[in-house]
């Protein structure tokens, strides 16, 4: 390889050699596709380029009109691999049914390794094997008793369910003093989360009183006094107007 900056070109000789050894006869700028590479009725298609992006994306699948297999070919990044930002991109190149070479230059150095291969994406394979994430969104969906957050907001405070199902107890807390586990699902806190929320006090709203006993934190009363989420704030606290507790409830 030459000295100096890295060029497109720099990658063609590694990726012919990598193709010829296949026993496919390529050739290099072929219908302004950069490299071109036939072997028993299949054509394949290779894009060179020094990184990745849209425009290299849109290219390759201009291509796959054409060809039976498009790749594109990079220079190694020399960042750590594997990394969620990789994997990322690999399922989008899956997605897209492109294949990836990683091309290795310098210190006398020139070889390509397939990353990817470019073949069919079975996506109905891949919705079953992320059936958990698909339900965990589908029920956190259902779960939200409104729309209270505005799309793109992703740094805000997002109002979830897990958050609606905190301000309930906070509002009943901050109504009825400190109450019981027990006591606060008989108010319709949520069964089966209401003794994890208290416990583990993502948000420093509760204070453990006695045993099995919570109240209202300094933080709790500010968070219901600093008007973020006021509507459901309001609806919780007119809901639990004409509510009384279990004054039985035990610590349950």
């Amino acid at each position: 390889m030459a000295a100096g900056p890295l060029r497109e070109t720099d990658l063609y000789p590694p990726v012919r050699d990598f193709l010829v050894k296949q026993g496919f006869e390529v050739r290099a700028e072929v219908h302004h596709c950069d490299v071109a590479a036939f072997k028993d009725g299949q054509l394949i298609v290779v894009e060179l380029k020094k990184h990745l992006s849209v425009d290299l994306l849109v290219q390759a699948a201009q291509r796959q009109k054409v060809a039976d297999a498009v790749y594109i070919a990079i220079p190694k990044p020399k960042k750590r691999l594997f990394g969620p930002g990789w994997r990322d991109l690999c399922h989008l190149l899956r997605r897209l049914e492109l294949g990836l070479l990683l091309v290795t230059l310098g210190d006398g150095l020139a070889y390509v390794e397939q990353a990817l291969a470019a073949q069919p994406f079975d996506r109905v394979k891949s919705r079953q094997s992320h059936q958990r994430k698909r339900q965990k969104l589908i029920q956190e969906l259902n779960g939200r008793s409104r729309d209270g957050n505005l799309g793109g907001s992703h740094s805000a405070k997002l109002l979830t369910v897990y958050r609606e199902n905190a301000l309930y107890i906070a509002c009943c807390l901050e109504r009825f003093g400190p109450l019981s586990p027990k006591q606060l699902r008989g108010l319709g806190a949520e069964p089966r989360k209401t003794g994890v929320i208290l416990q583990r006090n993502v948000y420093g709203w509760f204070a453990r009183i006695a045993k099995g006993k919570y109240g209202l934190s300094p933080a709790g009363g500010a968070e219901l006094a600093s008007g973020a989420y006021a509507e459901l704030v309001a609806d919780y606290r007119r809901k639990l107007a004409g509510a009384a507790p279990d004054e039985r409830g035990g610590a349950g």
